[in-house]
């Protein structure tokens, strides 16, 4: 039984950090490389206008997972395929590390939906 429990443990632990390694990224490179992304979403990722998302403080691996959408075309925007086109995976996970780093100043969608006046 305590080689079971051991055994689960280091599973939980060996999860967790390999979980952290799968978002890893360079916030300081993310920076540079997400230069063109603050004319729509901002500097510190809290767009003011309502048509681009907030990207500050989501999630690290949903920010890579969409970029990766827009990139191979399961998400539909011409703009963001554009702007996806020439990012390396290693540029993807350096742009999420930033953005998903930064403190949202989202704290309600009022506002912050499409049409929502």
């Amino acid at each position: 039984m305590k080689r079971a429990l051991t055994l689960l443990s280091f599973g939980a632990m060996l999860a967790f950090v390999s979980t952290q390694l799968l978002a890893s990224g360079s916030i300081e490179n993310g920076k540079q490389k997400a230069a063109t992304c603050f004319a729509c979403h901002g500097a510190d990722g809290n767009s003011v206008d309502p048509q681009y998302p907030r990207l500050a403080g989501q999630y690290n691996m949903y920010l890579q997972q969409v970029l990766h959408e827009y990139k191979d075309g399961q998400r539909e925007n011409p703009i963001m395929k554009g702007m996806v086109a020439t990012l390396s995976d290693q540029d993807i996970e350096d742009v999420a590390a930033y953005f998903s780093s930064l403190p949202s100043k989202l704290d309600t969608l009022k506002g912050h939906v499409e049409g929502d006046k």
